[in-house]
């Protein structure tokens, strides 16, 4: 289940890209697919475990074309291991609502991010997230959990600050957000509530069969209850000082 839309945010093979904060991996793995130079990073080393194992696993079956590479590595989103200018991609998916320091994470990937280059970001929807507070406080008082919400305003103002130029916002996964309403009202840890299984096992078809039905549902729902935002940004060229001192002379 892809938040990050590829038809709007265009991967070329060979493109590097930066999975930040890649949790299971999903899109890590829809861009190692697709032919780019992948690098999947988080804090959680369990988690990166997984993720190798699935690029290996990938790798094996022959799932990505040639060329193609992936590695999975432990790492801080505030101080990323990697020189100045290093990938052409970074997306960073439902993962800077957990960040105290969200300005600080902007700021990194902006530092690794080439010039031209593009970056995703998708966090929470304001609406159905407010909704999920509402429901439960166990929801977002755990630790490591959700410790703000976005509006979407807000969050693109911050990207214009870290110096990135937005070009294009949607929402996604609509059909989820009454999921999680269910669980937040039967109780986060309560998978034996009879609504949170019947919807789970909806959504699980939904994911495996990909119905004409529930894509039509869903297109409609996002501008309405779409669980998550998505902004898709690039890093401006600066111009560079021989050119200036060039025209200066």
């Amino acid at each position: 289940m892809l938040t990050v839309d590829f038809s709007r945010f265009p991967l070329a093979p060979g493109d590097r890209v930066l999975d930040l904060g890649c949790g299971a991996g999903r899109h890590a793995f829809e861009c190692y697919r697709r032919g780019a130079q992948v690098v999947a990073l988080d804090q959680n080393a369990e988690e990166i475990r997984e993720v190798d194992k699935w690029f290996a696993a990938m790798r094996e079956a022959g799932e990505a074309p040639e060329g193609a590479t992936a590695t999975a590595m432990e790492g801080d989103a505030l101080a990323l291991p990697f020189p100045d200018e290093s990938f052409d991609v970074v997306i960073i998916s439902e993962v800077m609502e957990h960040i105290p320091d969200d300005k600080g994470v902007l700021a990194e990937m902006v530092r690794v991010l080439k010039p031209g280059g593009r970056i995703a970001v998708t966090v929470p929807r304001y609406g159905p997230e407010k909704v999920c507070w509402a429901l439960s406080d166990a929801y977002h008082e755990v630790e490591g959990g959700h410790i703000r919400i976005y509006r979407a305003d807000e969050l693109l103002t911050k990207i214009r600050e870290a110096g990135l130029e937005p070009y294009g916002t949607h929402h996604a996964h609509a059909l989820h957000s009454p999921y999680w309403w269910l669980k937040c009202a039967f109780g986060v840890d309560n998978d034996k509530a009879l609504p949170v299984r019947a919807y789970h096992k909806l959504l699980v078809w939904d994911i495996m069969k990909k119905p004409l039905a529930t894509r039509v549902a869903e297109q409609a729902l996002n501008p309405l209850i779409g669980k998550s935002f998505v902004a898709y940004a690039t890093k401006p060229h600066l111009p560079r000082l021989a050119d200036n001192g060039a025209d200066a002379k």
